[in-house]
């Protein structure tokens, strides 16, 4: 589904005010590490095109319609920012989303940039052992970096292929998270990831990425 109309303010969305809505729909991913801004922009793109029909769709997250799997997103991006850079961290459990947003997708995603911003911005290359909210604890600057963002790129993926959206995962920034997938997920299987899928002869960059991580590249609803 391409060349949507935006969608218009609807009352299932708990009002911001005005100025700062403003605020967050201005945020532009500027983290500081390419890989992270590449795919949080990703994510603001399809939460950009976002409709109020999308919100119950299923997903790749066979446990989660595309409004929970939004509010996982971008939670999971509130706990990287707070275990980083310090915070609160986010509102409710990224894992047991609810499905009523407290705001628009657009705004959701960019108040999850702006935290981002304010959290890498001050973690270099050289950093030793960044703080994240994986199980695994501090891990090296460019392995978490490249973990936050392959959370933000996966789920891009994810509520683009349930909304019948363009991919935004391309194959230079699949190549980039599966080099930190392979630091980061299998100590997550059966938490946060599923099982692999056998790789094939001809697989791409992205189709690799996705059956490591249990997707298949091909998802359709009705799979």
């Amino acid at each position: 589904m391409t060349g949507r109309a935006r969608r218009p303010t609807s009352p299932k969305y708990q009002e911001i005010s005005d100025t700062r809505k403003d605020q967050v729909m201005t945020t532009s991913p500027a983290t500081g590490w390419e890989v992270l801004d590449t795919a949080l922009q990703g994510l603001a793109t399809v939460a950009d095109a976002l409709r109020d029909g999308d919100l119950a769709l299923p997903t790749p997250c066979e446990q989660w319609n595309v409004a929970q799997l939004l509010q996982h997103a971008t939670g999971d991006q509130g706990a990287w920012a707070a275990a980083v850079g310090g915070g609160p961290g986010p509102a409710e459990n990224p894992f047991t989303p609810s499905g009523i947003l407290a705001a628009a997708p657009a705004a959701l995603v960019a108040e999850a940039i702006r935290l981002a911003n304010g959290a890498w911005q001050a973690v270099r290359p050289a950093d030793g052992a960044v703080p994240t909210p994986l199980p695994v604890g501090p891990l090296p600057a460019v392995v978490a970096a490249g973990a936050c963002a392959l959370d933000a790129g996966v789920h891009a993926w994810d509520l683009a292929v349930a909304t019948g959206q363009p991919s935004p995962l391309t194959g230079a920034l699949a190549a980039t998270l599966h080099d930190a997938a392979r630091e980061v997920v299998e100590p997550l299987r059966g938490f946060a990831y599923v099982p692999a899928l056998p790789a094939e002869p001809g697989d791409d960059q992205v189709a690799a990425l996705l059956k490591y991580l249990g997707r298949r590249p091909d998802w359709k609803a009705a799979n």
